[in-house]
């Protein structure tokens, strides 16, 4: 079993609607909007106050198309290349 980063969280639709901002394994949201960009907000807000993760963004389609880091100091400022 690999071990899970409680820092990092993951946007995604909801089924019923909206968007949720959620961590690995989650039994529930951490927080619910209507919209991707709020849900993307408030992910990054998260994982701020928790000294710093990934963002994960998913599309409607539950497909991975973005991902963010957050709040570590230690990150090269080079250009992600995926």
């Amino acid at each position: 079993m690999t071990k899970k980063n409680d820092t990092d969280r993951y946007v995604q639709p909801r089924p019923g609607g909206g968007w949720e901002v959620v961590k690995e394994r989650h039994e529930r949201a951490s927080a619910v909007t209507p919209t991707k960009r709020e849900a993307v907000d408030r992910a990054r807000q998260i994982v701020d106050n928790l000294g710093g993760g990934e963002v994960r963004i998913k599309n409607l389609d539950n497909k991975f198309h973005d991902s963010d880091t957050q709040g570590r100091r230690n990150e090269s400022s080079a250009r992600d290349r995926r």
